[in-house]
């Protein structure tokens, strides 16, 4: 008896702590081995210089950054342009032709959902940049000119392009082309060259984000999730780059390669690169001053003879993490959806919640089809470790007995109560079955409420208008909290007084932290609460039955 209670205890102390890691800790993976050799000054970049022909490498001798000019907080007034579509609004600054305010119009803020979501924002100090690298093309500190100030996606218009113009070379004309599409998160932007001169020309495109270290506005302290730089490549996979480690010089990214993306994460949104597939290119990554911190990727600009033109170009997606778009758009990008170490029940879940909720169209009702699923699953282990917990209900005064009559002699204690647990056929940690089994379900499903945006800003009924967001009135942590008092009634009483105080605290203590969890994680363990006392007390009433006609006969 006693050991099956400090097992409980144990389980219990053990789920609490690592649901506690889980709100304290950002997913980080280790630092790659292949780290870069050498102390780099906070402006450098981690990249080694990229591949490129002979007669341009004096441009470029140096890191691959290095040949960006850096950026800085600038507090001057600066142009922009105003771009509405059916997705976006979005502000361009004719400094660089940068991105500077990206509005979301199907995404409400995370703070107030009258408002709308901005990803991009000179607040937040986010910004996507690009420009040519080579002596005299435009930078994103070139100031570029536009036929208008204004632009939007007419009725019926599939795409809209703003072509801006800068200066170049004696002889070289450049423009920059940015193009959004119709129901899409993603903008094609492209650099194009008219080498007017005698030379032939070569250059490098660079794409690059741009942002603080501050978790977005209304992420919860105690939910902590991963804000920071990602980059993805067929050899290496997806990996983060953590700000804390760029501060101590930890960061290093693929050389050379043809494929993958790099980006910058956080909660429920993305923003990447994505160059196109089998297209040669070098990602770097870079801590500037202010505590800004840029990742980009380099690509190659065909060599330009003299008379002829050429382009580069890359797609920038700045969107939600929609697990279904986002496979769809590039390989790896939907791995930007972590669940943690347990994505591989996690996941399963995910897809069996998204299947439940397109038949019933709400997520709470998908959530509590989805427990009554997994209680089906589990119910043989569970009914057997019901059966266990009710003789172990029934034998308790005989238990105490025996604790009484052997006093402080411990090995005749045991011994006798294993024998009474041979002679009733009690499996002494049969109870803690069901509770083993529901740590990594529960604590994955956490993680599927916590990192899915489909899951965002999503009702259930009455006062529940955000299953993502802890309940505002905490009328479900209290019903739950009740259901957990409710099962510990049902549970044997522990002989030891101390171990029956432990675990009538136990559900008090575990309650309370389901205060700040998100209602669906709170409104699934309230239905799994209340199917475990059905099944635990209609087997107990049976096993009581059983054993008052046995004693009859």
């Amino acid at each position: 008896m006693d050991t099956q209670r400090l097992i409980l205890f144990f389980v219990f102390s053990f789920s609490l702590l690592l649901l506690w890691d889980a709100w304290q800790k950002e997913q980080r993976p280790p630092v790659p081995a292949t780290a870069q050799s050498g102390k780099q000054g906070p402006a450098q970049a981690t990249v080694p210089s990229p591949s490129v022909p002979t007669q341009t490498k004096p441009a470029l001798q140096r890191q691959a950054g290095d040949a960006i000019p850096p950026t800085k907080a600038t507090t001057g007034k600066h142009e922009n342009l105003r771009v509405k579509t059916d997705n976006f609004i979005v502000d361009i600054d004719l400094q660089g032709g940068d991105i500077v305010r990206l509005e979301m119009l199907k995404q409400k803020d995370t703070l107030d959902v009258k408002l709308n979501f901005v990803l991009f924002a000179p607040e937040y100090r986010y910004v996507a940049q690009s420009g040519l690298i080579g002596s005299g093309l435009p930078t994103h500190k070139t100031v570029y000119t536009a036929g208008a100030r204004e632009y939007a996606l007419a009725d019926g218009q599939d795409q809209l392009r703003i072509r801006l113009e800068a200066p170049g070379p004696e002889g070289v004309k450049t423009a920059k082309t940015l193009t959004f599409h119709r129901a899409s998160y993603l903008v094609d932007i492209t650099h194009e060259i008219v080498n007017g001169s005698a030379m032939p020309l070569t250059a490098h495109a660079y794409f690059q984000l741009l942002r603080d270290d501050k978790a977005p506005p209304g992420d919860s302290y105690m939910l902590q999730t991963y804000t920071g730089a990602a980059i993805y490549t067929e050899q290496e996979k997806f990996q983060k780059l953590a700000f804390g480690d760029f501060d101590k010089d930890k960061v290093s990214v693929p050389k050379a390669t043809d494929n993958g993306w790099i980006g910058m994460l956080q909660h429920y949104f993305v923003s990447a690169w994505l160059p196109k597939e089998k297209t040669q290119r070098e990602y770097y990554a870079k801590r500037l001053e202010d505590k800004l911190y840029a990742v980009g990727v380099i690509l190659p600009v065909t060599a330009i003879a003299p008379g002829a033109s050429a382009s580069v170009s890359a797609s920038l997606y700045a969107g939600p993490q929609e697990q279904a778009a986002l496979k769809e758009i590039a390989p790896g990008l939907d791995l930007v959806v972590d669940y943690g170490w347990l994505t591989v029940v996690a996941a399963p879940l995910f897809w069996l919640l998204q299947f439940l909720h397109k038949w019933v169209g709400n997520w709470g009702v998908a959530i509590i089809l989805l427990t009554v699923l997994i209680k089906a699953v589990f119910f043989p282990l569970s009914a057997a470790s019901y059966k266990s917990m009710a003789k172990m209900k029934l034998v308790t005064p005989r238990m105490t007995k025996l604790r009484e009559q052997f006093g402080n002699d411990r090995a005749r204690l045991n011994q006798a109560m294993m024998e009474l647990y041979k002679t009733e056929k009690i499996n002494p940690l049969g109870g803690c079955l069901p509770i083993v089994v529901q740590i990594p379900v529960f604590i994955s499903l956490y993680w599927v409420l916590l990192a899915s945006v489909e899951l965002r800003h999503a009702p259930f009924y009455l006062w529940i208008h955000d299953l993502s967001a802890q309940d505002p009135y905490y009328v479900l942590p209290l019903l739950m909290m009740g259901s957990m008092v409710i099962q510990t009634k049902l549970n044997p009483v522990p002989p030891d007084p101390v171990q029956a105080k432990v675990m009538m605290i136990m559900p008090f203590a575990f309650g309370v932290m389901f205060f700040f969890f998100p209602a669906g994680l709170v409104l699934y363990w309230l239905v799994n609460n209340i199917l475990s006392i059905a099944q635990q007390w209609q087997i107990s009433r049976m096993i009581g039955a059983g054993d008052k006609g046995h004693a009859r006969r």
